[in-house]
């Protein structure tokens, strides 16, 4: 299009120049103070960036760690960082930024050049303006004495921060797309997207996988999977298929003495073909990635914009929570759980179409992920049962309350048999073992389910904390709050979230637990997407202030800040931490080939698939096809009739010297040496010393 000269700004009725500028400035300033309290303390900037990157940026910057001798009492280092230094350096890279935004969306949209520059900079300026609003909370709470909201403002700045860079980005899309009053929406009041919009949803799981399958492999290449939680599960797939059982050599019996947990044998038809670990990955980036479609399906009924829906399909690509399903904090690279996310989304799928008994049936597929399932599927009757009104003489709200009772029943029940019956079978009658997560309410799942039931004074106490606040924050920001606009679906995640906050592992979606609550609120997501459509056509001014209401917007402010708090959050290369040289999941600390890795291969070649081998955490996935692959730990394990030693038919130990966790570091520390050195022969296959090998005389 062709630019409009001049700087008149009468036409469009905007900000005048003068006010954008002034607007630019204050939030340039604004966001320069912020940017120096943040740097100034490294308890702060640990929520950004790494202790190296850290201290590297204040050189950049002219600023300096304090002397030790000048440094508070406290676990903490602070920073002497020069405001005025940063305002220096930051100013010349905001300035080109906000002039070259405002002449493209002049070419863009064919609207006046001063318009264009005015609007871009009040966008700017008020994103400035937002992170500035952190530090005033901040410093205030912590004069106050608010202690508890003080310690919540300062773990979350760089959720601030992801949505003031979102409500910017979100902004210029806005001001390159048509202004407000120019903008016809259909009688739903939405504005549909074209037709192909289906191929960026493709386009994003191809992409999706093109980061996560490779990022997967190499960490196993690297010897950086832990077989605990993570490998095992293949070697479930190997002992079914070799007539060992379903089982580890970690579990005390069959695996079903953990977990109702079989979904991964699914795999079987194509392991057979393909015996590998590295299969068990593609599997799980596959399946997860195939949870877009569902969103997609459910975000384009309910906002009737092809374009919304693709935003939240990707967006669900893009939600760190997804991908932490993927590669876990820990590096735990496959659990099952991740194939619950797409099955459940399926199942709300079919829900949400009316569709009762194909909905109940992926349901039971669902349940085969986990027994934790369960938690869902009585609130979704109960969703199920309230969804039409409840006027009962009509003959379809009388169906929808029967079945939404059945299937509340039967979850309930499903839940009580698994941990009651069927897991305590497996286990020759003892306690599911994640009931010691719940100590503060009892020693046994009956005595917890008692104290839920009959003291909710004490559930409520034990929810009110920073920790279930932080839970909530990270699960609902990098959405942008779109599923509190279904608030009805929401609370079907209720059970779960509260089941996960009051725990005693620290509830954080890097792990795995969280799998069942991604798809509930992409769920409540898509539904929220055609909750303010009013708004969007009797409000239409509201739009040159914040995110619209139109479908289509709501929908690219969810993709948004998934999108900016992936930058601080993500694994992937889109995340800083992928590139931040001092952090412990930098592409240089996990993605290239290390010494340790490499020899390793002198010592897999001296081992034969016939041997029993014992082996350290890290080096243990390698020897999940051998005769028998034994745990070298501390930890007492059956085989060993509990005892602290390997099992008796052991013929090989393999320590690995250099994983994460290790205690060994040279021969000496070897207890097998210590204890009988005249049943053990020291191999010297590998001089470099990362690997300690013993063979049974």
């Amino acid at each position: 299009m062709a630019v409009r000269a001049g700087l008149d700004v009468s036409q469009s009725g905007g900000p005048s120049l003068l006010v954008g500028c002034v607007v630019f400035v204050l939030g340039l300033l604004a966001g320069t103070e912020f940017a120096a309290t943040i740097a100034s303390q490294r308890s702060l900037a640990s929520q950004f960036v790494s202790g190296p990157l850290w201290e590297w940026s204040l050189g950049v910057i002219g600023g300096r760690v304090l002397p030790l001798d000048a440094q508070p009492a406290r676990d903490d280092l602070l920073a002497e960082v020069s405001s005025l230094r940063l305002l220096a350096a930051k100013t010349p890279g905001n300035v080109l930024v906000w002039l070259a935004g405002g002449l493209f969306i002049a070419w863009r949209t064919g609207r006046p050049i001063g318009t264009s520059i005015a609007r871009w900079g009040m966008a700017l300026g008020l994103g400035g303006i937002i992170v500035f609003g952190w530090e005033v909370a901040w410093i205030t709470s912590s004069a106050s004495g608010l202690t508890s909201f003080a310690s919540l403002l300062t773990a979350i700045p760089q959720f601030w921060c992801a949505i003031a860079i979102a409500f910017v980005a979100m902004r210029f899309v806005l001001l390159c797309s048509p202004f407000p009053s120019d903008v016809t929406l259909d009688a739903a009041g939405a504005q549909p997207g074209r037709a192909s919009a289906w191929l960026w949803v493709l386009g994003g799981t191809i992409v999706y996988c093109a980061f996560f399958i490779p990022m997967n492999w190499l960490l196993y290449f690297n010897l950086l999977v832990p077989h605990g939680d993570s490998v095992m599960y293949e070697e479930h797939l190997w002992n079914v298929l070799h007539g060992k059982g379903f089982r580890s050599y970690l579990d005390p019996g069959l695996f079903l003495g953990e977990h109702i947990q079989v979904i991964h044998l699914g795999l079987l038809p194509v392991y057979v073909l393909w015996p590998s670990h590295l299969l068990l990955e593609v599997g799980e980036s596959l399946a997860l990635c195939a949870g877009a479609w569902p969103v997609y399906w459910m975000a384009r009924r309910h906002s009737q914009s092809e374009a919304a829906a693709a935003c939240l399909a990707i967006a669900y690509l893009c939600y760190f929570p997804t991908q932490f399903l993927d590669i876990a904090i820990d590096l735990k690279t496959f659990r099952p759980e991740a194939f619950g996310a797409p099955l459940l989304l399926v199942t709300l799928d079919q829900f949400d179409r009316g569709r009762f008994w194909r909905g109940a049936i992926w349901m039971l597929l669902t349940l085969l992920v986990k027994e934790d399932y369960a938690l869902v599927v009585g609130p979704l009757g109960v969703w199920w049962a309230l969804r039409n009104s409840l006027q009962v003489w009509k003959p379809e709200s009388r169906r929808a309350l029967g079945q939404g009772l059945m299937l509340s029943i039967g979850g309930v029940a499903y839940l009580l048999l698994a941990t009651k019956v069927l897991i305590p079978a497996f286990r020759d009658g003892a306690e599911v073992h994640y009931a010691a997560y719940y100590r503060q309410f009892g020693t046994s799942f009956s005595e917890i389910m008692l104290t839920v039931l009959t003291r909710p004074d004490k559930v409520l106490v034990a929810l009110a904390t920073v920790r279930t606040a932080l839970y909530a924050i990270s699960l609902l920001v990098p959405l942008g709050g779109l599923p509190c606009l279904a608030p009805g679906r929401l609370a079907v995640g209720l059970p779960v979230f509260c089941a996960l906050a009051l725990n005693d592992l620290a509830p954080d979606p890097r792990h795995h637990f969280h799998a069942p609550l991604v798809a509930i609120l992409f769920w409540a997501a898509a539904r929220g997407l055609g909750s303010l459509q009013p708004i969007a056509t009797g409000v239409q001014g509201w739009r040159r202030f914040v995110p619209a209401a139109r479908p289509v917007d709501l929908a690219t402010w969810g993709l948004a800040c998934c999108m900016t708090t992936g930058l601080f959050f993500s694994l992937t290369p889109l995340g800083l931490t992928f590139w931040d040289f001092g952090s412990n999941w930098s592409w240089q600390k996990l993605y290239v080939p290390t010494a340790r890795s490499q020899s390793f291969a002198a010592v897999e070649r001296e081992i034969p698939v016939t041997a029993k081998v014992a082996s350290t955490d890290f080096v243990h996935p390698r020897f999940t096809h051998c005769e028998r692959s034994y745990d070298y730990s501390a930890f007492k394990r059956r085989v060993s009739n509990y005892e602290d030693r390997v099992p008796d038919d052991t013929e090989y130990i393999v320590i690995d010297t250099g994983h994460p966790y290790s205690t060994i570091k040279k021969p000496e520390d070897v207890r097998e040496l210590k204890r009988e050195p005249e049943k053990w022969e020291l191999l010297p296959i590998d001089p470099t010393g990362h690997y300690i090998v013993l063979k049974r005389k």
